[in-house]
């Protein structure tokens, strides 16, 4: 499911908010600081995250390594939400934290399928023709 906004349409705050949050996700994974097995079996990718206007809300775009088991990754970091919470307001500052909402990266999916769609043997000769 592609994402619809564009970094574009948001402002510079937001940005910069956004990856301070993902630089402390990833460091928290990084180090294994959540007391799961799950999440410390495995090397996970926070690629992208997005705040709300408001600041309120943060979806977290993440990706295992090798896309191996995503379901019991994305379970175990739904399930450990609140001490992400915790760790991201204590370190950020904001007078609210962010409620954050942890979500399959889904881009490199669609970047393979473009490009199966491109080596396409119908595609291939239609690019090569110019």
């Amino acid at each position: 499911m592609p994402r619809h906004s564009q970094p574009e349409d948001q402002s510079v705050r937001l940005l910069k908010v956004g990856e301070r949050v993902r630089h402390i996700l990833s460091e928290l994974l990084a180090r294994g600081e959540a007391h799961d097995e799950v999440l410390r079996a495995h090397t996970i990718a926070v690629t992208e995250v997005r705040m709300s206007p408001d600041l309120r809300n943060a979806k977290v775009y993440v990706k295992p390594l090798l896309g191996e088991d995503e379901g019991p990754v994305l379970k175990a970091l739904r399930t450990n939400t609140a001490f992400f919470q915790r760790e991201v307001a204590q370190r950020l500052g904001l007078k609210y934290a962010p409620k954050l909402q942890f979500r399959a990266d889904e881009s490199f999916d669609e970047a393979s399928r473009i490009e199966q769609l491109l080596d396409d043997p119908k595609v291939r000769r239609d690019l090569d023709g110019e």
